[in-house]
């Protein structure tokens, strides 16, 4: 008997939520962005709801200014270590970035969490945007969009390297005979490429599930590409629901024509829920957001993204229509591409646009009752666009709260999410993935 297709949730934790003024109302919590009791307590909401996983974002670089909102971050894979031992099944989602990281140390690290946590462990795989990130190295500026990606593809081909630098059975363990492990089973990368040279053998065991979750959030033209080569996830954003349907036939196209099963990649865009349990109640909460934006500040970060000198920009003007077109962006390209056509297709003012934009930096904001929360969620769903969903509550603790203590019920009666998680499973098989095979012993076989 086929088992019904199920959604796929991620908990997208972030400070005091994903919404910029979060941090200014009564309930929040200004310092909690660096207390690991309010990191655990989110996780353990998120497992609540039998979220397939949570992820922190992250950057090598001091984002925007202090002025804005709570800035900085712990490093999450030292966090997510913490929150291995303080939850039994969720997923662990961390980024790191490939253009400011070597494999070997990366790749260490992430089958370590995958250790510890008991086959948990996923890898959110980033180029790094911006100029900020790229000084912090020793470089005068941003390496060129396909240059990271070149890197990223070296850097993933690294990894898998070392992933499978031990066979599964490396580990003999013979009190007897003397012998703790096969020196034969162990296949050092000897590695030398353009931008990288690795030569021995990963120092950990090979990992519960062969290698982390490999997720991917970039969806330019190079972004799906890569996507399509090596992720089994996408965090994608998107605003309406045709746009979503075409993103997704394209990536499981794009991901078929390299060689893998479609299936094998999820397609998870991000919603930003704001609940009430009235529509006019969801309604007022977005407003009070709303109404705490700083506009001074947003305008600053939107001239920033759109490359605009201070000042080009008015609030309560429309954006030039002289914008440079996406190929002469070398940042962030279809995030920069997403907010220039919602401004254009809705005639945005840029103070509009601003409130557009504060709760979740061009992801989906949807304000409504826990029905029409549930029913936006099953029909991307069931017609096409998402395999399952990056949950971005506006306010944290209260939202994520919201969302598990309202919507996941509905979700669980309409038959689209676990009423509760099975026997215990590695991440990848939450995902319903396959755990890879060791390039070296499948070739013996």
């Amino acid at each position: 008997m086929t088992t019904a297709r199920q959604l796929h949730l991620n908990a997208f934790l972030m400070n005091t939520g994903h919404h910029e003024a979060s941090w200014r109302l009564p309930e929040s919590d200004p310092h909690a962005h660096v207390e690991l009791a309010h990191y655990v307590h989110l996780a353990r909401i998120a497992e609540r709801g039998t979220f397939d996983s949570l992820f922190l974002a992250d950057g090598p670089q001091l984002w925007g200014n202090l002025a804005q909102r709570p800035a900085g971050a712990l490093e999450p894979l030292t966090l997510l270590t913490a929150l291995a031992t303080a939850t039994e099944h969720i997923g662990l989602i961390a980024t790191a970035s490939t253009s400011y990281n070597s494999p070997y140390n990366l790749a260490r690290k992430f089958a370590s969490l995958d250790i510890i946590s008991g086959g948990r462990a996923g890898w959110n795989i980033v180029t790094t945007a911006g100029a900020e990130a790229a000084r912090n190295f020793g470089l005068a500026g941003e390496p060129a969009h396909a240059d990271r990606y070149a890197r990223a593809a070296e850097f993933l081909d690294v990894s898998l390297k070392l992933w499978d630098s031990w066979e599964d059975d490396a580990i003999v363990a013979d009190k007897a005979a003397g012998v703790w492990g096969d020196d034969t089973k162990i296949h050092p990368p000897r590695h030398q490429g353009t931008y990288f040279s690795v030569e021995g053998a990963l120092n950990v065991p090979r990992s519960p599930q062969g290698y982390p979750l490999l997720v991917q959030a970039g969806s330019s033209e190079d972004g799906k590409t890569f996507a399509a080569r090596y992720a089994e996830a996408v965090f994608t954003a998107q605003q309406t629901l045709a746009d979503a349907q075409a993103f997704y036939t394209d990536l499981k196209s794009r991901t078929a024509a390299a060689g893998r099963d479609p299936g094998h990649i999820k397609v998870l865009p991000g919603i930003v829920p704001v609940i009430g349990s009235t529509e006019a109640e969801a309604r007022a909460n977005e407003q009070v957001l709303e109404d705490h934006i700083v506009h001074e500040h947003g305008l600053r970060n939107l001239q920033r993204l759109l490359q605009l000198e201070p000042g080009t920009l008015e609030l309560d003007a429309q954006l030039p229509a002289d914008l440079p077109p996406e190929d002469a962006i070398e940042g962030a390209k279809s995030r920069y591409t997403l907010i220039v056509e919602l401004a254009r297709r809705e005639r945005l003012t840029a103070r509009q646009l601003i409130g557009r934009l504060g709760g979740g930096r061009g992801h989906l904001t949807f304000a409504g009752t826990p029905e029409q929360v549930a029913d936006a969620i099953e029909e991307w769903f069931r017609l096409g666009a998402a395999d399952g969903f990056n949950i971005m509550p506006a306010v944290l603790p209260s939202g994520l709260d919201l969302f598990v203590g309202h919507v996941v019920p509905i979700l669980r009666a309409r038959g689209l999410l676990r009423q509760e998680y099975g026997p215990q499973q590695t991440l990848r098989e939450r995902y319903g993935l396959p755990r890879p095979a060791n390039q070296h012993a499948s070739a013996l076989v």
